[in-house]
């Protein structure tokens, strides 16, 4: 049975963790999920640190209407 002190060890670790990150990543992995209509991000994290940002982004096909955004410039 664990512990509630360890339970609160391991809250606060990943509360420090999350003010670790970088506002740059932060940002990063905001326009990773707002530029995917339907998919997922995963964030990899190495050592406490985040290393590598993935998107991968779904096309629907099939329907009469677009399924695909303009490409950004």
């Amino acid at each position: 049975m664990i512990a509630a002190t360890d339970l609160e060890s391991k809250h606060i670790a990943a509360e420090q963790a999350a003010r670790r990150v970088p506002a740059d990543i932060k940002q990063e992995i905001l326009r990773a999920v707002a530029g995917i209509e339907y998919g997922s991000v995963e964030v990899v994290i190495h050592d406490g640190k985040v290393v590598q940002i993935e998107c991968r982004e779904k096309i629907r096909v099939g329907r009469d209407e677009p399924t695909r955004k303009p490409a950004k410039p």
